[in-house]
């Protein structure tokens, strides 16, 4: 639009070691924690408002009803992705592995072949396990730091009788956002054989200036049909805790296989969440872009430092959200690099290998902090060496 986004403001590390969460009580309190994927930033204001006014209220009970909530996530993918969403196939849950499980109970059975793409957000493995069925990795073909998808090998896992391919897109931790033609030939390949294709769109609204988020439900015809999306304003608004996501369908036969999921599963949304999202779709772009900007400039900021501390360290720029893919082989730090960067270097990192097989020399890093919080990262990274 050329609008100039102004950057956030970031809470003090001070301010941060008095929240609550994962991130902040995961480690002991010399450790820096960049691992968990929330952001360092203040609320936006108007989800501030609208949660202040619910509790002053006392607007806590059940959570029934919420048109608002499909007629506010259409509107805003309408206009960031251009996507036509029909907001009566809009669906609750109470978070996105939620949604992810409750979709793999109604499209598999125990036993039935889910693919997947390593390196992949370590989840998807846990929902496998969860649901009983049986996991097929096709990892993505890398070549130094570029990361394209088999589809040879994918084609075949398809013709062996894959149920379900559960995708991650935009990409976490590889920070990928997926072309049209990737998406295309997933779609038309899933159609062909009878694939149910989920696809977990948490960071589409992570996706970066300049680079095209493609939601899957809108590629073609075939995706419309072959397609399920599960989503969430938690990832991109910074509300998490507030456990509040969405299933979204395009077809009305995908939507009536839908309905078959059990009543609970809108029901176990929370209230404040789900009308924390209505206000993040409707009100929270402005935010949300300097957010963006934000994030964008660290991504950099960090391959700068890196560059100048640590040039063993192999990193691209992401196309999207705040999540570093850093390479650190070059290093020798052994099979779990992470566990050296907090032991010695006191700071906290996902570990590579959680991600799947091929990908243990690696480390996740969050990069929703200060430019201060990365350079002592690196810092610390550094003196771990």
């Amino acid at each position: 639009t050329g609008v100039q986004t102004c950057a956030l403001p970031i809470l003090s590390l001070a301010e941060m070691r008095t929240h609550r969460s994962e991130k902040w009580r995961g480690f002991p309190p010399d450790v820096l924690p960049l691992f968990v994927a929330e952001m360092d930033f203040p609320l936006a204001k108007p989800i501030q408002d609208k949660l202040l006014e619910m509790v002053t209220h006392s607007d806590l009970g059940y959570l029934g009803s919420i048109p608002e909530l499909g007629k506010a996530f259409s509107s805003f993918a309408k206009r960031r992705w251009n996507w036509d969403v029909n907001s009566d196939y809009v669906r609750l849950c109470t978070d996105v592995g939620v949604g992810m499980v409750e979709v793999l109970r109604i499209t598999t059975k125990p036993g039935d072949k889910v693919l997947v793409n390593s390196p992949i957000y370590q989840n998807f493995f846990n929902w496998i396990n969860e649901t009983k069925v049986e996991l097929v990795d096709v990892p993505f073909l890398k070549e130094g730091m570029t990361y394209s998808l088999d589809f040879e090998n994918i084609e075949k896992q398809y013709v062996a009788g894959v149920k379900v391919h559960a995708l991650c897109s935009p990409h976490n931790p590889l920070g990928r956002v997926y072309s049209r033609s990737e998406l295309t030939q997933i779609a038309d390949l899933a159609k062909k054989y009878g694939v149910i294709v989920i696809s977990d769109e948490i960071h589409a609204p992570l996706t970066f200036p300049g680079e095209e988020f493609i939601p899957f439900l809108a590629v073609n015809q075939n995706a419309a049909e072959v397609g399920i999306c599960v989503t969430s304003a938690s990832k991109a608004f910074n509300i998490a805790g507030l456990k509040s996501a969405i299933i979204v369908s395009q077809t009305e036969k995908m939507h009536e296989l839908l309905a078959k999921m059990p009543m609970s599963v809108h029901f176990r949304s929370s209230i404040l969440g789900a009308f924390a999202a209505v206000t993040a779709f409707n009100e929270g772009e402005e935010w949300l872009d300097a957010a963006l900007s934000t994030i964008e400039s660290n991504a950099h900021y960090l391959k700068t430092i890196l560059n100048s501390q640590i040039p063993a360290a192999k990193y691209e720029v992401p196309k999207c959200s705040y999540l570093a893919w850093v390479d650190v082989s070059n290093l020798n730090l052994g099979e779990d690099p992470s566990a050296v960067f907090l032991e010695k270097g006191r700071v906290a990192f996902n570990a590579g290998k959680i991600y799947g097989p091929n990908s243990s020399k690696f480390v996740r890093i969050n990069l929703a902090t200060s430019e201060s919080v990365l350079a002592e990262a690196v810092n610390r990274m550094a003196k771990s060496l």
